[in-house]
């Protein structure tokens, strides 16, 4: 396929770097950036690359990436909570400032022979080419113009990017208790001298300090100091003393796009105008310059734009579609953050670390088993502790009966004493962490379940939620907290969660059911297949549930 002429509109990570590629696939076509920007001027602080996107990069354009790297900051993750500070390893991850990142692609992509064109926007129909690549961001004007089935959902929760004038040795989550409710960051050190700082919280939290106040008298393009200068007092700790810096820094709901199609005619949407993924699992620049790299390789490999853009979309969509949903139930989450800061630390950590389904116990036990293992104990020593409510008599509770599942499976592989155990007691060997976490006895309300297997009906009476939601806080998820605050009253002494044995449909039961044990409290038992037994123990150590049950049919 002959390209004479490539527009590139959007000057950011995406648009770059698809110019790049594109120039250095076809040196004969005259590819131009279009970026309505001047140079050495852009919003945010840093950028995240995690260890998945850099081999892409890497596969794509070594140059770039050694630069990008050279100018990054390696860092492991922390977590603050409690008093404690639980760190993780993940020495992949490079944090680089949005201005560094931005002037390396721009040298690169200059080197490549593309031209850069600041300080215009022309619209698509306006410009002689043969492809136009609108990579504007998540206010694209060209997506606005052109047929391509957006939709967008505004989240819950509000947050605000900052900086600040100092390197973090880590990033930081940590929550901060104020007297108007919860805030929590997300730092990380992204240049000498400068690390961002993300800060989130909730209507209700953000309301009473005011901040919407704040934000109505906030210009468009300034910073709400007003915001700034308390949440500074709030992370003294974190900013060791130094102030927050704005850059147009104001308080937003995080907006997910999502497209029908990607492409009309001749004009192809990349990044954030396609799509985006909440920012605390998915990265619009990660998501962006892969774009970039699928959309030049099917370039190369149809004898026409049409077929040559149907191929891009295609193969993209379904990683971006697969990010999009860990990053939906990663924002839930984040959203709902406040519910559980009671846990311990390190639970606190599994939590999150398991919170959107990809990243499954035992792998996270594999590279920091120090961290696991001291959540398994603490998950291990709850449940000793007789520390569930005292139910009602209607809970009628009994917990005789070891469950055959968790005995068949724990038999032979050396969990429970069997092997070498780190913290607690928990297993430090080559046992399987699933057969230990559902092995574990419970002490609830004067009764012991001698596992975390509820095998049978037998005396125990639940009452049963089966509603089906997607989102466990919205409208729905209030319903049925309402519905659960009524069988409390009512004597009920806890609550079975039933529903679709598909893996998704667990994971928003799991996170449902956590709802309820937060707001409503009672024993929560949640039912799914045995094929996701990984995923219902880590709700077990994640404190979304209490005890689990197998699918009747499995029983």
């Amino acid at each position: 396929m002959e390209l004479r002429r490539a527009a590139v509109l959007g000057g950011g990570p995406g648009g770059l770097y698809a110019a790049r590629l594109l120039k250095l696939a076809r040196p004969a076509c005259d590819v131009v950036v279009y970026e309505q920007g001047e140079p050495g001027r852009t919003f945010g602080f840093g950028v995240g690359l995690a260890a998945g996107t850099q081999r892409n990069l890497a596969a794509a354009d070594p140059d770039t990436l050694r630069d990008i790297v050279a100018a990054g900051y390696r860092h492991d993750m922390t977590l603050r909570a409690g008093g404690r500070t639980v760190r993780v390893h993940n020495d992949r991850l490079v944090g680089i400032a949005r201005t560094e990142l931005l002037a390396i692609l721009q040298r690169y992509t200059e080197k490549a022979g593309v031209r850069l064109e600041f300080g215009t926007r022309p619209r698509a129909a306006d410009l002689e080419a043969d492809i136009v690549i609108a990579a504007d961001g998540i206010s694209s004007s060209t997506r606005d113009d052109g047929d391509f089935g957006t939709s967008i959902e505004t989240g819950r929760g509000l947050y605000l990017w900052c900086g600040a004038g100092f390197a973090l040795d880590d990033a930081v989550f940590a929550p901060a208790e104020t007297e108007y409710g919860p805030f929590v960051t997300h730092a990380y050190p992204c240049a000498e001298g400068l690390s961002t700082f993300l800060i989130e919280t909730d209507e209700a939290t953000w309301r009473r300090a005011g901040f919407d106040v704040s934000t109505g008298q906030t210009a468009g393009d300034a910073s709400d100091l007003v915001a700034l200068h308390y949440l500074e007092q709030a992370f003294a700790e974190t900013l060791r003393g130094h102030p927050l810096i704005g850059n147009r820094t104001r308080w937003t709901r995080f907006r997910t796009v999502r497209c029908r199609r990607w492409s009309a005619g001749r004009t192809v949407l990349l990044g954030d105008a396609a799509h985006t993924a909440h920012f605390s699992i998915g990265s619009g620049t990660k998501l962006a310059m892969e774009d970039a790299i699928g959309l030049v390789e099917a370039l190369g490999a149809e004898d026409d734009t049409a077929a040559a853009l149907a191929r891009y979309e295609a193969n993209r969509r379904p990683a971006v579609e697969r990010m999009q949903e860990l990053a939906r139930r990663s924002q839930l989450w984040w959203e709902s953050f406040p519910g559980r800061l009671s846990l311990p630390a390190e639970r606190l950590m599994v939590a999150y670390m398991t919170r959107a389904g990809n990243v499954a116990l035992d792998r996270f036990a594999a590279t920091n088993p120090d961290v696991v293992g001291e959540a398994l104990g603490q998950y291990e020593d709850a449940g000793a502790g007789g520390t569930g409510e005292v139910v009602g008599e209607a809970g009628a509770l009994d917990g005789a009966g070891r469950s055959r599942r968790a005995r068949g499976a724990g038999a032979g592989t050396g969990v429970t004493g069997e092997v070498a155990v780190g913290t607690g007691g928990t297993p430090g060997g080559p046992g399987d962490i699933t057969t230990w976490v559902l092995s574990r006895s419970l002490e609830y309300a004067g009764r012991t379940f001698p596992s975390r297997v509820l095998d049978g009906p037998g005396r125990v009476t639940l009452h049963t939620i089966s509603d089906v939601v997607s989102d466990p806080w919205d409208e729905s998820g209030d319903a049925v907290v309402a519905a659960a605050r009524r069988a409390r009253a009512a004597g009920a002494g806890g609550f079975r969660f039933r529903g679709p044995p598909d893996r998704p449909a667990v994971l928003t039961r799991l996170d449902l059911a956590e709802r309820v044990r937060t707001e409503v409290g009672g024993l929560i038992v949640v039912e799914g297949p045995a094929a996701v037994r990984d995923d219902l123990a880590a709700g077990l150590v994640s404190g979304r549930a209490d005890l689990i049950s197998y699918s009747e049919e499995e029983a």
